[in-house]
């Protein structure tokens, strides 16, 4: 991993963390909530043959700036146009996976001139019946309250375990490392993501775009149909073997399935 390069940019919410990989057309990657650019430690090489790969820390998250105010998937779609005027990319594609792909919707819908490409990977399709749902009914994701035995670490492991193969507990292992970078607000991204009103905002992207999720993401597969339908042109596919981890579960099936799109 000696080849992949870290770096800073100013942005006008603080520093932003990235690791970037290769040389070429520009493809910026954005994580699931709570992780980091670490979700994409095993595709950046991969990627990083063909393309400039630039997997960054959504603002909030990581090493990256945490600004005070309310986090809203706006400001961290902000953050990845920031970044990208501070390394001088005009145009890039861009690649999210989960909370990372609703960040990607924004930044493609505010700003249809810099994306020239678009991988939504398990991207859940937010609307006023998912808010409603969400707010009354689903219990938080990845929220602990931290107790003077550390046994809230353990129930941030059980919080995810049932999304995570039990065979790989070093996926765990690095999602619980994230987690705690940001343990007061672990959750945060999630709400953002479920206050967003995205059947508002997703008819305005314009760029060609890749629908994709696991075929065991029971969480983000039944919205893989709409996400596609609501992008004209949009093509959708189903990585077959893996779920909510896809990105470091199967990184040679990510990137194959990225990279393919992004040659087309």
């Amino acid at each position: 991993m000696s080849s992949l390069r870290h770096g800073f940019a100013d942005t006008r919410r603080g520093q932003v963390h990235y690791v970037e990989h290769g040389t070429g057309d520009p493809v910026v990657l954005l994580h699931q909530t709570p992780r980091s650019w670490d979700e994409y430690r095993d595709v950046l090489p991969l990627l990083g043959t063909n393309h400039r790969a630039i997997a960054m820390d959504t603002l909030g998250f990581g090493a990256s700036a945490r600004p005070t105010d309310a986090w809203t998937i706006e400001l961290f779609a902000a953050g990845v146009v920031d970044l990208c005027d501070a390394l001088g990319l005009d145009s890039v594609a861009v690649v999210g996976h989960h909370t990372g792909g609703v960040i990607a919707v924004e930044v493609a819908a505010a700003a249809p001139e810099r994306v020239h490409g678009l991988v939504l990977s398990a991207t859940p399709f937010v609307d006023a019946v998912r808010r409603q749902r969400v707010a009354t009914s689903r219990p938080p994701i990845d929220h602990v309250v931290p107790a003077e035995d550390g046994s809230h670490l353990a129930q941030l492991w059980a919080n995810r375990a049932g999304f995570y193969p039990p065979d790989r507990p070093d996926l765990l292992d690095r999602l619980v490392r994230d987690a705690l970078a940001v343990l007061d607000r672990v959750e945060e991204g999630h709400r953002a993501v479920n206050r967003y009103r995205m059947e508002e905002r997703i008819g305005l992207v314009r760029a060609p775009t890749l629908a994709l999720c696991g075929e065991l993401d029971t969480f983000s597969l039944p919205d893989l149909p709409r996400i596609a339908a609501a992008i004209p042109g949009a093509r959708s596919a189903v990585l077959p073997d893996t779920g909510v981890p896809a990105v470091d579960h199967r990184p040679e099936q990510f990137a194959a399935a990225v990279g393919e799109f992004l040659r087309s």
